[in-house]
C-alpha cells in the first residue's frame, strides 16, 4: 500500500498519455514520475530523511501535486500549510510539526520567508518563483532540471506518509497523522464507490491544503487518471476547465456549488463531459441540492461524509441515492458506511444505541488515522476503544442511512472551512472591553453556516461590531472571523454545569431547520 505505486504503473503502460494539466502546461505520465523523482532525489540532497516532514504552502498548481508524491519518493511527510492562515498561526503549524524545508510558490514566498526567519526547524525554502538574492532559498524547476532522479524511497503500510492540521476544541490546531495505508485504502474504497479508473479526469478546485481536495489527488493518481488542477475556485475558472480539459469528475463543498449555479453564463458552458459531481464538507441546503439535480439533470451526485481523521471518508451517499426514483428523504441523509468502515453510534459510554436514537458517531477501520502528532493523552481519548470518536452526534435509520443532527464540539463550518468556537472566543477575549463571548454557527444561504458572536462588555464600554471585527481580523484568519455580532447587556446563559449555555443561544436560528450539518 504504496501511495507512489500509482505513479510507476502510470508511467510504464502510458507514459505518453496526459497526467497533469494547469492552465500554463500539461504533462505526460512520464513527465510527472520524471520531474517527481528529480525533486525527491533534490530533497535529499538537501537532506530530508525518511520521516522527515516538509511543508507546503502555496496556491493549487502543478507543483503542489507533484510535491504530494515527491515527498513521499524521497522518503518524507507532507505537511500542508493552510494558506489562509495568518502568519502566527502559520509559524505555530510549522513550530509544531518541525519540517526541515518548505515548499512555496510566488504568491506566498513572502510569508515562507518570514516563516524560514521564524522557525528553526526550516533549514531552506524552495520556491516555484524567481528566488536571485534570498538567502537559503532554491528554485523548484532548477532543481528538477539539474538533480538526477532517485529511486523510490519505498515507504508504504504504516509509514507515516501526512500530517494535515486540523482545528481544537483547545484553540489550537493539531497535526492529524495519516498514514500511507490510511489514505490508500480510503482512496481506493472511494474510486470503487463513485467509478474512478484510469480514464477520470479529476478537477482539482478546492484548497489543496484541505485532506478533502487533497485525498482526491492520491485517488486520481492510483488509478492512473489525470489531474486538472486550478490556483483557485471562481466560478468561471472552473466552468472553463471543465469546458476545456474535457473534466469527468469535479467536487466541490455545497458554497461552490451555489456559486456556479448562480453564474450568469453557465448556460454557454460545454459541460458535456462532466459526468459525476461529489460535495461534503459542509451542510448543503436542499434548495440548492435539488436545483443542481434539476439543471443538471444527465450528471450524477454523490456526497461523502467524515473528517480528516478518517482520511477522510466514512459515509457516502450514492448517485443511486440521487436519482428521482430513490427516496427523497435520503438526501437528507450522509448515506451509509464504506465497505472498509464500521460506524456505530454510541451513548455517554460509548454502548451501542438503537436505531433511531440519536448518539455520537463513531468510526473504526483501516482509514482511521495514526493518532495526533505529538499528543498520546488527546489520540488515546479520541480512539478510546479501538473507535475513532468523531464529536458529531447522529442516527441510523432501519435501511443503514446515517443522519448527522449536532456537534458535539463546538465545531462550525462555513463554506468548507472548519471554525473552532473556542479560537474566536480567544480572539475575542483578549479586547480589553470584553467581559464575556460565546461564538455559534448560525444557519446561512450560501454559506451553510456562518460564525455569530454574541458578547457582553464590561460596563462603560463602547465597542462596536465593526472594532471588534476589525481587532479579530488581526489575530486569526479571516475565515474565523465572526460574520456578525449580538451584544447583550445581561450574562449568557449557563448550563446546569456552570458552562455557557450555547445550545440555547443556537435554538432561535436553528429550531426551523432539519439538517445541521454534513
Amino acid at each position: 500500500m504504496q501511495l507512489t505505486a500509482g505513479l510507476r504503473k502510470a508511467a510504464s503502460f502510458r507514459a505518453r498519455e496526459t497526467a497533469l494539466v494547469t492552465p500554463e502546461r500539461s504533462f505526460t505520465h512520464g513527465d510527472v514520475q520524471d520531474r517527481i523523482a528529480r525533486f525527491a532525489a533534490a530533497l535529499r540532497r538537501l537532506g530530508v530523511a525518511p520521516g522527515d516532514r516538509v511543508a507546503i504552502l502555496a496556491a493549487n498548481g502543478a507543483a503542489y501535486v507533484e510535491s504530494y508524491f515527491s515527498v513521499l519518493w524521497a522518503g518524507g511527510v507532507v505537511v500542508p500549510v493552510n494558506s489562509r492562515f495568518a502568519l502566527p498561526e502559520m509559524i505555530e503549524q510549522i513550530a509544531d510539526a518541525e519540517p526541515s524545508l518548505l515548499i512555496s510558490d510566488a504568491a506566498f514566498l513572502d510569508s515562507a520567508v518570514q516563516l524560514a526567519e521564524a522557525c528553526p526547524s526550516l533549514r531552506y525554502v524552495i520556491a516555484d518563483a524567481p528566488t536571485s538574492g534570498l538567502a537559503r532559498v532554491y528554485a523548484y524547476e532548477d532543481l528538477i532540471a539539474n538533480t538526477p532522479p532517485c529511486d523510490d524511497a519505498g515507504r508504504g503500510g504504516e509509514d507515516l506518509a501526512c500530517l494535515f492540521y486540523t482545528g481544537g476544541t483547545t484553540g489550537r490546531s493539531k497535526g492529524v497523522m495519516l498514514s500511507h495505508r490510511n489514505l490508500w485504502v480510503n482512496a481506493v474504497v472511494t474510486a470503487m464507490a463513485f467509478g474512478f479508473d484510469e480514464h477520470t479526469v479529476a478537477l482539482h478546485a478546492g484548497p489543496l491544503f484541505h485532506l478533502g481536495a487533497g485525498a482526491r489527488v492520491y485517488t486520481t493518481s492510483i488509478m492512473g487518471g489525470r489531474h486538472v488542477v486550478i490556483p483557485r475556485f471562481t466560478p468561471a475558472d472552473v466552468l472553463e476547465a471543465i469546458s476545456r480539459h474535457k473534466v469527468t469528475v469535479a467536487t466541490f463543498v455545497p458554497t461552490m456549488m451555489g456559486m456556479i449555479l448562480q453564474s450568469p453564463d453557465l448556460d454557454r458552458y460545454d459541460l458535456s463531459s462532466l459526468k459525476l459531481i461529489t460535495y461534503g464538507a459542509s451542510p448543503m441546503p436542499e434548495p440548492v441540492l435539488q436545483e443542481c439535480l434539476r439543471r443538471f439533470p444527465n450528471i450524477r451526485f454523490g456526497q461523502s461524509y467524515g473528517m480528516t481523521e478518517l482520511s477522510p471518508v466514512a459515509t457516502i451517499l450514492t448517485p443511486d441515492d440521487h436519482l428521482p426514483s430513490a427516496p427523497r428523504h435520503r438526501l437528507r441523509s450522509a448515506g451509509r458506511p464504506i465497505v472498509s468502515a464500521e460506524v456505530k453510534i454510541a451513548g455517554p459510554d460509548d454502548r451501542d444505541l438503537p436505531h433511531g436514537e440519536v448518539g455520537e458517531i463513531l468510526v473504526r477501520g483501516p482509514m482511521v488515522m495514526m493518532g495526533y502528532w505529538r499528543k498520546p493523552e488527546l489520540t488515546a481519548q479520541t480512539l478510546r476503544g479501538g473507535w475513532m470518536h468523531t464529536g458529531d452526534s447522529g442516527s441510523f435509520d432501519a435501511d443503514g442511512y446515517l443522519y448527522i443532527s449536532d456537534r458535539i464540539k463546538d465545531m462550525i463550518i462555513s463554506g468548507g472551512e472548519n471554525v473552532y468556537s473556542i479560537e474566536v472566543e480567544n480572539a475575542i477575549s483578549a479586547h480589553p472591553e470584553v467581559m464575556q463571548c460565546a461564538v455559534i454557527g448560525i444557519p446561512h444561504p450560501k454559506w451553510g453556516e456562518t460564525v455569530h458572536a454574541v458578547v457582553v462588555r464590561k460596563p462603560g464600554a463602547t465597542l462596536t461590531a465593526d472594532e471588534l471585527i476589525a481587532f479579530c481580523r488581526a489575530v486569526i484568519a479571516d475565515y474565523k472571523v465572526p460574520r456578525s455580532i449580538d451584544f447583550r447587556d445581561d450574562p449568557l446563559p449557563l448550563s446546569s454545569v456552570n458552562k455557557v449555555n450555547k445550545a440555547a443561544l443556537r435554538a432561535p436560528y436553528w429550531d426551523d431547520k432539519e439538517r445541521r450539518v454534513n
